[in-house]
């Protein structure tokens, strides 16, 4: 889209320069008529008739000397007459050449060019921010699917720890099965729970592995992408919200789309106040021959009348501008607002990730208690098999929150306009969880 809009202003750039053309002819033709000539006959026979008689007028003899007698003369109309036909067969055919430069050159045209040029170009900037806006949802939407993949990876890696677990639990209850410490609901209870473990895990597997297939079809590689930055998140506090809303109003695409539109409905209000100047052209054109013939000039043509009415289109050109006015205004305020909902996003993540680390630790512990009183005979399976949930849910929730965290970061930097930054706070954060990919 930008270099056709680029290609099209090239073009218009050129369009009040003067053009030199040449004209190349070659016809064939063929006339044939057959003319009535009676109507002429008899008109020269009527004339040469009367001015015999002319001669013969009392007028003339009182005038001139008087003329000796003559002897009778042939009808010289009659003669004359019988030599012209009554039609005549008109027959020709032949073919010509023929060959000529011109040259037109606009020297003035009250500045059509120019606002069609403009116009060219707001187009342009137009595409350019379209660019942007594609470009900076594209590496948002990179962002997701690779984290997503991460924190599907660490989902299937706490489904896998969580089984494991439960599968020393399921052994620890058979052996207290068989020695009589329990009872058979508590040996079956520990079967149940771990049959769910192992379809949890599988399913949780599947979704890593669709998680990275979509991050693979996104970059578009014949081969599995390795994620290897992890999860993330920073104890520092963000900004003011009024920092971010400032980078928005400078840098948002959006905004930048809007101003092209603006520069547009500008232009073709310019074009439209052109409607009744001049257009001046020179004019020049010769033909190709030993002895040319010429002709140059120049013209000034007016419109006084008809075509496109002046005033409905410039009140056309003038509601489009406040369109842009109004579509700056509405583009502003949801920025302004986008922008404070992404950065309490950020805000609350980053909080729930802090206050997740307790609950963490305390489940931690709650379940190596638990599985120590199993042994003990002072626990039940179903007491693991809570406790573990707990411990597995306790991750899974922090885990979340830290994507939670990545998420509304990037989110925050694109509604911004400035979707790159979110490298500077990756490399600043303090708090990384681990790469668990493995091949």
């Amino acid at each position: 889209a930008i270099a056709a809009s680029e290609y099209q202003t090239d073009a218009l750039a050129t369009v009040d320069r003067p053009f030199v053309f040449a004209q190349l002819s070659a016809n064939a033709y063929k006339v044939q008529e057959d003319i009535d000539l009676s109507s002429l006959r008899n008109r020269v026979i009527d004339g040469v008739n009367n001015v015999g008689n002319d001669f013969n007028s009392p007028g003339i003899s009182n005038v001139a000397p008087p003329i000796p007698p003559v002897p009778d003369l042939p009808n010289f109309g009659e003669i004359i007459g019988e030599r012209i036909p009554d039609s005549y067969d008109f027959n020709r055919s032949g073919s010509t050449t023929g060959a000529g430069l011109g040259v037109a050159w606009p020297v003035y045209t009250a500045g059509r060019t120019a606002a069609l040029t403009g116009a060219s170009n707001a187009r342009t900037q137009e595409a350019v921010a379209d660019s942007i806006l594609d470009k900076n949802e594209l590496y948002n939407t990179l962002i997701e699917r690779y984290f997503k993949a991460q924190l599907a990876i660490i989902a299937a890696y706490l489904r896998e720890d969580a089984y494991d677990t439960l599968q020393q639990t399921d052994h620890t209850a058979q052996r207290l099965f068989e020695e009589g410490f329990i009872s058979r609901v508590d040996r079956l209870q520990a079967q149940s729970a771990l049959a769910d473990a192992k379809s949890e895990s599988i399913k949780a597997n599947n979704d890593a592995r669709l998680a990275m297939i979509a991050l693979q079809r996104l970059l578009r590689t014949d081969y599995r992408i390795k994620p290897t930055t992890p999860l993330f998140v920073s104890s520092k506090p963000l900004s003011d919200v009024s920092y971010y809303q400032n980078l928005a109003l400078t840098n948002h695409p959006g905004l930048q789309k809007v101003a092209a539109k603006r520069a547009q409905a500008q232009q073709l209000r310019a074009l439209s106040d052109t409607g009744y100047k001049p257009t001046v052209l020179l004019y020049g054109f010769s033909q190709v021959e030993k002895d040319p013939s010429w002709i140059a000039g120049v013209s000034a043509s007016w419109k006084l009348w008809g075509g496109l009415d002046k005033t409905a289109s410039l009140a056309a050109s003038d509601a489009r501008i406040r369109q842009a006015d109004l579509s700056e205004i509405e583009v502003s305020d949801n920025l302004l607002l986008l922008v404070e909902k992404n950065w309490n996003d950020v805000n609350n993540a980053q909080a729930r990730y802090q206050a997740l680390q307790s609950n963490v630790d305390l489940a931690q512990e709650v379940l190596r208690l638990r599985r120590l009183g199993l042994q003990e005979g002072v626990n039940t399976t179903i007491d693991v098999v809570q406790a573990q949930t707990q411990a597995l849910k306790a991750r899974t929730e922090q885990a979340q929150a830290a994507n939670d965290y990545v998420q509304a970061l990037a989110s925050l930097m694109q509604s911004c306009g400035t979707p790159l930054a979110f490298n500077t706070y990756l490399n600043a954060a303090d708090i990384r969880l681990p790469t668990l990919y493995t091949q």
